[in-house]
Formats: structure tokens, sequence, C-alpha cells
């Protein structure tokens, strides 16, 4: 027995129009069409939709952030709920076309760039060995590939085995989970669309602070896949970690 301190994602959002009051997704199960309707009705009802300064919500994430247009973060909290409990949540076949998130993002005060991807993920140590592991890992055939072309070119000088590739496999794989103690995140943009105006510097990666920006049509934040935010063009969120609110939790040891 023992205890353990497990670090949460704090948020805040600014800029135009934003409304800080969420759905919750666990208690409504609902469609995509309904789910941007719950967001639009909650709007008309909050007197305090004209917010535009640093609002900090009240809600923590112990597992990940997800931010995206509806069809894919409704699409991928479905997927999760669906996981979990699969009488929870019936995923309809019209989500299988997704619409592509527009939006900019600075990691640690960094410059801007501008994105386009299927999403952005931001998890804790926590979260690490979840949605954000299953995303950034490799496959045991991309790395035989890659070390194939890296033997070809003269740069591996080893023998190139199953063992060799299986070993470089689990290394670069157990690198993406930390521990939940630690103050830092993990990004990561899902499947992020690279061309002369998209930029992808940096694909994944930990990180302290990260800020996005943004230039969807009908996007939401989705916090551990149970509460969603709108985050629609104008809006601005700040993600990053306070060790004041780490959750103390209990380990039973073997």
């Amino acid at each position: 027995l023992r205890w353990q301190w497990r670090q949460r994602i704090r948020l805040y959002l600014e800029g135009t129009g934003i409304n800080p009051t969420p759905v919750d997704l666990h208690e409504q199960q609902l469609s995509q069409e309904q789910h941007s309707r719950a967001h639009i009705n909650e709007r008309f009802q909050d007197q305090k939709s004209d917010i535009s300064g640093p609002h900090l919500l009240p809600v923590r994430a112990l597992n990940e952030v997800f931010i995206g247009e509806s069809l894919s973060s409704r699409y991928a909290v479905c997927s999760v709920l669906f996981r979990e409990n699969f009488k929870s949540c019936k995923p309809s076949f019209k989500f299988s076309l997704h619409r592509a998130s527009y939006y900019e993002i600075s990691v640690d005060d960094g410059p801007w760039e501008k994105q386009k991807s299927s999403g952005l993920n931001v998890c804790t140590g926590t979260g690490s060995k979840a949605w954000s592991y299953n995303i950034n890992k490799v496959a045991h055939q991309a790395v035989e590939e890659i070390l194939k072309i890296a033997k070809k070119h003269g740069s591996l000088n080893m023998p190139l085995n199953t063992e060799l590739v299986q070993k470089v496999t689990n290394d670069y794989n157990e690198s993406l989970v930390y521990s939940p103690e630690e103050p830092k995140m993990f990004f990561s943009i899902r499947e992020p669309i690279v061309n002369r105006v998209f930029s992808s510097s940096r694909q994944r990666g930990f990180s302290s602070k990260v800020c996005v920006r943004s230039r969807c049509w009908d996007a939401c934040m989705v916090i551990d896949g149970g509460t969603s935010f709108e985050f629609n063009d104008g809006a601005i969120a700040s993600i990053m970690i306070d060790t004041e609110d780490a959750l103390c939790t209990v380990l039973l040891e073997e």
C-alpha cells in the first residue's frame, strides 16, 4: 500500500463567443447532430457566453483532452465508451466520414503553427497507457522495414534479426508511457495533413503547456471522454498542468 499523486490537466478558455458551460456525454449519449444542438442550447441559455478573457474551466482531466471537429471527436468518444460498455453507446455509420480539424497550436510558448488533422490529443502520465499510446505506437512490421532501409544505406552495422526488431519496437513504444506523477503532458497530432500550408514540425512530444487556437466550424474539446465544451473559430484553449490539481490515490501492492 502506497500513496501516488496523479497529475491532472487544467484548462483555460478565452476568445470570442466562448461558452464555458459543458455538456455531459455520459448522461446524454448524444448523436452528432444532438451533440451540436446541445451546445447551441447551452449557449443561448447561458448569459456568460460573451466572456472573452481567460476562463478557468471547472473540470480537470485525469487522462486526456481531445480537440477536434464534432464528427471526429464524437466518433472517437463513442469508440472509447463502446469499448468500456458496448450497451452504453451505439456508433452510427454516418460518422465514418470524418471532417478534418483546422487549428493553430503553440507548444511551450513557441511559435504558432497551422495544423489540419483529425484532432489533437493531450494526455497525462495516467492517460499515456491508453488512447495516446494507441495513436503513437509503431508496429513490428514498420520498424523492420525502416531498419532494412537503414541497413541498405550502410547505417546499420549489426545483423538484422527478429530479436533486434522486437527490441527496437518495444523500446520505442515503452518510451510513450510515463509515470502519472510526472508534471508534464504528452501531445499527439492525430493523422496530420502536411503540405505547403500546414506544417508539422512536431507531431508528438512532451510539453508543460499547449495552446490551441480554433479555426473549426463545429468542434468540441472533450475531457476524459465524458465532458464536452464547444470549441469553434476564435476560441483559444490553454492546456497545462498545475501540481495543485494532483489527485491523491492509493496503490495496492501485491
